[in-house]
């Protein structure tokens, strides 16, 4: 079966001749890098990153990427450690507002009106509102390239996840209810998110 469509063409290098760039809208909804660190002098930081996802089963880890050098991958360069916390939709609000540029002295937390949660193998805290976080170690830092092999103005962050917290609530006869959170994804476009409800979920079986 095919179908002829109306394709716009562009090369990235060349520009997209949009009013918006279509890469990070066309490849998502995207899970959200809500990633709490602390800085050597203490000071706590909490910031939303739209590129991240889980990468590894054994051992779990997960990765985001930063595009500048932020407060968020210096202190995990300083201190190894790092906690994500899962954004859902009644937390929007709050995580949207940790993504204010502010100074790397002003606490996040604080600015967002969330509790810091002690960790048990981290010495940074969790989102205590947050209903699933992961409390992860350092695994990598790594500079990103273009194909020429240059550096860009990026920083990849994989954590070995080494710590779990689920809100019971979401577990069903030991399964974790993905939707029951109500996870928020970034979407992509200027403003644009989107949010995972049970109503859009369905089942599909690999083929054996």
């Amino acid at each position: 079966m095919s179908a002829v469509r109306d394709v716009h063409y562009y090369e990235p290098a060349k520009g997209h001749g949009l009013p918006h760039d279509p890469f990070n809208a066309i490849v998502g909804p995207r899970p959200i890098g809500w990633i709490s660190t602390r800085a050597v002098d203490g000071t706590l930081n909490l910031a939303p990153y739209s590129f991240f996802n889980a990468f590894n089963y054994t051992p779990p880890l997960v990765g985001f990427s930063s595009t500048s050098w932020k407060d968020t991958v210096a202190n995990i360069e300083a201190t190894g450690e790092f906690c994500w916390n899962l954004a859902t939709r009644d937390l929007a609000e709050a995580m949207n507002a940790t993504s204010a540029s502010v100074g790397p002295e002003v606490d996040e937390f604080a600015l967002a009106g969330l509790t810091p949660a002690e960790s048990r193998k981290v010495g940074v805290p969790r989102v205590a509102e947050s209903r699933v976080s992961f409390e992860c170690r350092l695994a990598q830092l790594i500079r990103l390239t273009d194909a020429a092999g240059t550096p860009v103005d990026a920083w990849l962050s994989i954590g070995e996840v080494v710590a779990v917290h689920i809100d019971k609530a979401l577990l069903k006869d030991g399964i974790y209810q993905t939707a029951e959170a109500h996870p928020i994804l970034r979407a992509g476009g200027p403003a644009a998110y989107a949010e995972v409800s049970p109503e859009i979920m369905f089942d599909m079986r690999r083929p054996r």
